[in-house]
């Protein structure tokens, strides 16, 4: 019966071993006691299996008594008493308890090799179970030479193709993709999956596991369509043999959905994260780090369908339960913090979503270098809070930094690479060099449109910038054609109430477009979001073009006075509020009112964006535009004046008719 259980589990059967494993365990127990060495082997096989099943609680029961018994009987220094160490440790480390893992980790490791050598298959067995427990730990620097260790010994013990050796491939090629060296890491993921599926078969678990590693590097490396039908395959493969509701299963089920929201399929997205959270917590409690990356995904997912309020709460409760589990430091906690921060960002919150980029970055350059991918994106996000807060000219040099490493590490065509090409653009937009923006522009949009397909997300908002950027140069008809598209693809993709179909209403900017946008964000964002004071800006202007200024100017007001309070005096976007309202005030004659803002304005333009910034020299045409217009209304006081004078002095005044 225990040789026909162990078959079972040699082919991934793992449901058809259990019930002879406790079978076995049982008559063990009343046949030879609890603490006989064959009645505990009999326990530990019966808890390995558990761990395959998902049931890690069970296992971790059995493996604690397993050790005491064999330390007892044994001693620490057996070969038994060093595997159930192992073993319970293997199961530490699926309940995310990887602290706990490691100290047991390090001793059998240390005692292997003195008692079985330095090349022995159990010695880089522990040497491999250890570098798999430093990368949980963000520990990836230690973990690489451990791994390459484990595959030269294994290469020349094994062979190439032994199982063992492409597990330590695997484990290697895994620890590439963490350093961010993903173009390493994809030939060994293929070699490792050609040779599983020859040497397994297609649906063995470590063909699947293969299979769903190789699609990982292709999402890091952007190629996230040849990633789709392997995630499929594996979420497939391992449903049918394992179940729905097993933890490989539901990290299949999350891969996917991670790659939908890539692929800008939110929609199929959200239902596989939403399931896969409530499996995991009902499996492995609320704060399991499995549990807590499920509702990250979904918090992410939220944000991308533009439910920030949804998002924020799961943010906060992923951050503070990485914190308690893993540490200010790790890199999942640093994850964490950063999707909070943008999150902020999209509510407009700029400034608590500042410290917190920064502190990502800090720790990101401490822990992975400067040219790390994750790294890279830190200084992505900080850079792009700086534009939120009007400060381009630090965002600036972040920015290019970011597409030169992006460009090195990456290559060109990487999406990462794309989007640090389209932040740039923005800054360049945002300190009026247009020019230099566009050529930028017409490359990320190609390049996605290639990449990625005319409807994704990412090519729309593409489309959404250069459009953008023909309007300022005034190209209005290259803009139009774009900005119709990019609202039918958002209205098709995204619905009529998403934020990024809004933005694009917006930009087509027809009169009652417009007031529908005002009235969608109100409901969807609240009346003080950035993206709610834009629409309202947007018809006002349009109400001034129309002549409608009494509509206009409680409308500006509001704007100035919501930008004044949540970004503060100085920034670009409170200045463009203080600048339409000194309009309006102009197109009504009230002309001192203009004046006393567009000084302010000029004043804090060149001192925020420079002298021979756009903004600044039209905000210096408009003030000289009052000031003629004041002079005017001075000139034509004092005629009045001499008027009134001259009537005096003849003793009559003018008719009132």
């Amino acid at each position: 019966m225990a040789n026909l259980a162990a078959t079972y589990g040699e082919l991934g059967q793992y449901r058809e071993a259990e019930p002879l494993k406790s079978s076995v365990l049982k008559e063990r127990q009343k046949l030879l006691g609890d603490d006989h060495p064959a009645t505990l082997l009999a326990m530990a096989n019966l808890a390995v299996t558990y761990g395959h099943l998902g049931r890690y609680r069970e296992a971790e029961t059995l493996q604690i008594s397993v050790l005491k018994e064999r330390q007892k009987l044994l001693g620490d220094d057996h070969p038994a008493t060093l595997l159930a160490m192992a073993n319970l440790a293997a199961t530490y480390g699926q309940l995310g308890r990887y602290r706990e893992a490691e100290p047991l980790e390090s001793s059998v490791l240390k005692e292997r090799q003195k008692l079985l050598g330095d090349d022995h298959p159990a010695t880089l067995l522990a040497m491999a179970n250890l570098a798999v427990t430093y990368g949980q730990l963000g520990r990836y620097r230690e973990a690489e030479p451990l791994q390459m260790s484990v595959l030269k010994e294994r290469q020349k013990l094994l062979g190439d193709d032994h199982p063992d050796t492409l597990t330590a491939m695997a484990n290697l090629a895994v620890t590439y993709g963490q350093l961010g060296r993903y173009r390493e890491a994809e030939p060994l993921k293929v070699s490792v999956l050609k040779e599983c599926q020859k040497l397994l078969g297609d649906d063995h678990p470590d063909t699947l596991r293969a299979m769903a590693n190789l699609a990982a590097t292709y999402g890091q490396l952007g190629r996230y369509r040849e990633a789709e039908p392997l995630e499929i395959s594996v979420l497939k493969e391992r449903q049918k043999l394992l179940g729905d509701d097993h933890p490989a299963t539901l990290l299949a089920m999350a891969n996917l959905a991670v790659t939908y929201g890539e692929l800008g399929r939110y929609r199929e997205a959200e239902p596989l994260e939403i399931s896969v959270l409530k499996e995991r917590q009902k499996l492995l409690g609320d704060d399991h780090p499995a549990t807590l990356l499920a509702m990250a995904n979904l918090a992410v997912t939220y944000g991308e369908l533009g439910r920030y309020r949804e998002a924020e709460p799961l943010e906060i409760s992923v951050l503070k339960e990485r914190q308690k589990l893993l540490g200010d430091d790790h890199p999942a906690t640093l994850l964490a913090m950063a999707n909070l921060a943008v999150t902020y960002g999209e509510l407009g919150r700029y400034r608590e979503a500042e410290p917190l980029e920064s502190s990502v970055l800090k720790e990101r350059q401490k822990l992975l270098g400067d040219d790390h991918p994750d790294t890279l994106t830190a200084m992505a996000n900080l850079a792009v809070t700086y534009g939120q807060l009007g400060r381009y000219r630090e965002a600036e040099p972040l920015k290019v930094s970011v597409l030169k490493e992006c460009q090195k590490l990456l290559g060109d065509d990487h999406p990462d690479t794309l989007r640090a090409m389209a932040n740039l653009a923005v800054t360049y937009g945002q300190l009026g060099r247009y020019r230099e923006a566009e050529p930028l522009e017409i490359s990320v949009l190609k390049e996605r449109q290639k990449l990625l397909g005319d409807d994704h997300p990412d090519t729309l908002r593409a489309m959404a910038n250069l459009a953008a950027t023909y309007g300022k140069l005034g190209r209005y008809r290259e803009a139009e054609p774009l900005e119709v598209s990019v609202l039918k693809e958002r209205q098709k993709l995204l619905g009529d109430d998403h934020p990024a179909t809004l933005l694009a209403m917006a930009n087509l900017a027809a009169t009652a477009l417009e007031v529908s946008v005002l009235k969608e964000r109100r409901k969807l964002l609240g009346d003080d979001h950035p993206a709610t004071l834009l629409a309202m800006a947007n018809l006002a202007v349009t109400y001034g073009e129309l002549g409608r200024h009494r509509e206009a100017e409680p409308l500006e007001s509001s704007v100035l006075k919501e930008r004044q309070k949540l970004l503060g005096d100085d920034h670009p976007a409170t200045l463009s509020a203080m600048a339409n309202l000194a309009i309006t005030f102009y197109r009504t004659s009230r002309h001192q009112e203009a004046e006393n803002l567009q000084l302010q304005v000029v004043a804090k333009r060149r001192d925020v964006l420079g002298a021979d910034h756009p903004d600044t020299l039209q905000a210096a045409e408009d003030l000289k535009a009052t000031q003629d217009a004041l002079d005017k209304d001075k000139d034509s006081e004092r005629s009045v004046k001499r008027i009134f004078k001259l009537f005096s002095r003849l003793k009559f005044s003018p008719s009132k008719r």
